[in-house]
Parts: structure tokens; C-alpha cells; sequence
């Protein structure tokens, strides 16, 4: 059966779908929620309710994935993060 994609792009999309990473935020004891809620709502464009379930996870479970997808969306989020002082991790 031929669906019409060639070989060449079913491989890129699947090693897109191998490629997803998590960019995790971990707790300390420096940042106030309010300062971890606007940066998640200005790096990760996030809700403001969003950023503060995330603010929530990580103070109670000591980390949250506050963002899926590829290495090359997340780095850059990750530097941002880390440029506010929170620690943050592609993973």
C-alpha cells in the first residue's frame, strides 16, 4: 500500500518523535513562586494557572517537566530559566 511519503520523510519525523526531551525545573530554596510563575509564563508561554500548578509540583515534588519537545525549542528555554537564577534542566 502506498500512502505517498518517501522513506527519507518518515525517518525525519521519526527521529523528531526519538528526539522528545523534558525540560525539567527543580526546586530550591531562593526563588519565590511569584518570580518561578512569571518567568515559566514568559519563557515557556504559559498561563498564568499553568506556571502556578507547575510552581506547585516543583515545591512539593522537587521538580516538574514544565515543557516537552525537542533539544533545539528546549535549550534555548532552559538558558532563559537559568539566566532568572532557577535551576532547569533539557532531560
Amino acid at each position: 500500500m502506498d500512502f505517498g511519503y518517501k522513506e527519507e520523510e518518515l525517518v525525519e519525523v521519526l527521529d523528531d518523535v526519538a528526539d522528545i526531551k523534558d525540560l525539567m525545573v527543580f526546586n530550591d530554596d531562593v526563588n519565590t513562586f511569584d518570580h518561578v510563575i512569571d518567568t515559566l509564563v514568559r519563557v515557556c508561554n504559559h498561563s498564568v494557572e499553568q506556571a502556578e500548578q507547575c510552581a506547585y509540583i516543583i515545591h512539593f515534588k522537587g521538580k516538574c517537566s514544565v515543557k516537552r519537545g525537542l533539544l533545539k525549542t528546549l535549550k534555548p528555554m532552559q538558558e532563559a530559566i537559568c539566566d532568572e537564577g532557577i535551576d532547569a534542566r533539557v532531560i
